[in-house]
């Protein structure tokens, strides 16, 4: 199985990696933000324009970020892609969808009560959609919930 892990930069991205120990065991590789110090150098990392809503030319970055995902999937070819957001991605995940591509949506940790814009979309397409916290279900009622990511060790 090949996964494709994808996150914006900042908290997103940290999140995302606590799932090292699974990008240690499945064939992947990481689709971030061109944001400095956001990647790992030791998997393969592809980079999309980071997005800011409140930008004027966000629109033309989110077009040019789909034109760059769609290659990436035609590219590796992942089996899934799990995100944890947020704006930047959201091209790359409804294309997956669209290309029949299991898709996978963790909301953030930091949202315990309210969603994420990214996430109230997501909740709509993704075929596996994660909470980190239990009150969370009173937001997103079909939300799989199973506690905060943690990244656990090899041993």
């Amino acid at each position: 199985m090949k996964i494709c892990f994808a996150a914006s930069s900042g908290g997103h991205f940290q999140q995302l990696m606590r799932l090292s120990p699974l990008m240690d065991k499945y064939d992947g590789f990481i689709v971030t933000e061109e944001a400095g110090n956001t990647g790992d150098e030791s998997r393969k990392t592809y980079y999309l324009k980071q997005v800011n809503r409140k930008e004027k030319d966000f629109i033309f970055k989110l077009i040019k970020n789909r034109k760059e995902s769609k290659e990436i999937l035609i590219r590796e070819k992942p089996d899934a892609v799990i995100c944890t957001g947020v704006l930047a991605m959201i091209p790359l995940m409804l294309i997956a969808k669209r290309r029949g591509i299991l898709v996978i949506y963790i909301e953030s940790f930091a949202k315990v009560n309210t969603p994420t814009l990214t996430g109230k979309l997501m909740y709509h397409f993704a075929d596996y959609f994660f909470v980190q916290w239990e009150s969370m279900k009173t937001v997103f009622p079909k939300a799989i919930y199973k506690g905060l990511i943690v990244k656990r060790s090899k041993a």
